[in-house]
């Protein structure tokens, strides 16, 4: 087994989790009723602890699912009467873009480069027939990122439109302004640093006044039935409790976003000085304006990229591979809280080692 792994997901979890999931074990967690008070406590608490810890407004509306994907699925069925909107520079958006489709035909997209900032003021969407425009903030297959200016000129366009926005491989690792956005949503396995099977959607007021006005009552996943059972801090479908158990263990004992936000993004930037200057590798994204905080793209031919990878596993690092067209000729370093500070240092001794300039 590697000493450290820098794949972005599934990830690194805390070392802390072995200490938990015995606690949850010892405690009753795994066979402890969904109704009873008992985890309806825990839920009450978690989402008092997940608003707290990430800053999360508090006439925001946390749910729980079973992943990012299936809240695609959701957003189409209980928010989009008509059509919705999607931007994207990745596999991820792109996927996002189809799954809407299957079910709202009309939905549409525009992709853009991956180093580019798109122009808000030119997007081909209209308020009057858009119910949800859609956005990857950090899109994990390219290591790029939608940063906080762009989502608020966004957000400022949007008019009757509603914005949703995919922050799976950022969620409690940058100090996101959910305010600038009625939707946000992640999975556990990346910047939360525990196993996937727990997705979190985030609902800001007029989201959930639109679930109220589509009315989707078609699905067991439907938006109504969902805001109907927090009300009661409890969910229409038998939940990962151990998830929420172990959520709850790891926002009771990280520190602030704001502190954790400034660590990672300290921490990228001197990576992307690092690789700048001194390996084999660049890059993948070359306008740091675009470029992800919490994933590193870095690129070179296939074959640098294999003997890299695979010196790197002997040395028991195990770096994350590209993803699609990508897969061969780049490498992404995941760098979220659960990952320690000794395993860059040992990445850099790594590349000063085996690579040296």
């Amino acid at each position: 087994m590697p000493t450290f792994t820098f794949n972005p997901g599934p990830s690194a979890v805390y070392p802390a989790v072995r200490q938990y999931l015995t606690d949850a074990f010892d405690e009753g967690w795994l066979s402890a009723p969904h109704r009873s008070e008992k985890v309806t406590s825990l839920v009450r608490q978690t989402v008092a602890d997940f608003k707290s810890k990430l800053n999360v407004p508090q006439d925001f509306t946390v749910l729980f699912t079973s992943s990012a994907t299936e809240c695609w699925e959701i957003l189409a069925q209980s928010l989009t009467a008509r059509r919705s909107f999607h931007l994207y520079n990745g596999d991820f958006g792109l996927k996002w873009l189809k799954y809407a489709q299957a079910l709202r035909p009309a939905s549409t997209g525009l992709s853009f480069g991956v180093d580019e900032v798109p122009d808000v003021a030119t997007l081909p969407f209209s308020a009057d027939d858009t119910d949800l425009v859609c956005i990857t903030q950090n899109e994990t297959s390219t290591a790029t990122q939608l940063r906080e200016g762009f989502i608020l000129n966004l957000y400022n366009r949007l008019g009757r439109a509603l914005l949703a926005v995919d922050a799976t491989s950022s969620l409690a690792g940058l100090n996101l302004k959910y305010i600038k956005a009625d939707v946000w949503f992640g999975s556990l396995q990346k910047c939360f640093g525990l196993p996937a099977g727990l997705g979190v959607l985030i609902l800001s007021p007029r989201a959930v006044a639109q679930a109220r006005v589509v009315n989707d009552r078609a699905h067991y996943n439907a938006l109504p039935a969902l805001l109907a059972q927090m009300l009661n801090f409890q969910t229409n479908f038998t939940p990962n409790v151990l998830g929420i158990y172990l959520l709850s263990r790891v926002l009771a004992d990280r520190e602030p976003i704001k502190t954790v936000h400034q660590h990672l993004s300290d921490r990228a930037q001197k990576l992307y000085d690092f690789f700048e200057q001194a390996t084999p590798l660049q890059p993948l994204i070359t306008n740091p304006e675009t470029r992800s905080t919490t994933v590193i793209g870095l690129k070179g031919d296939a074959g640098t990229i294999e003997e890299i990878k695979r010196k790197a596993l002997e040395a028991s690092l195990l770096l994350g591979s590209g993803y699609g067209p990508l897969k061969n000729t780049t490498i992404r370093i995941a760098n979220f809280p659960a990952v320690p500070d000794a395993a860059f240092e040992a990445l850099v001794q790594f590349f000063v080692k085996e690579f040296p300039q």
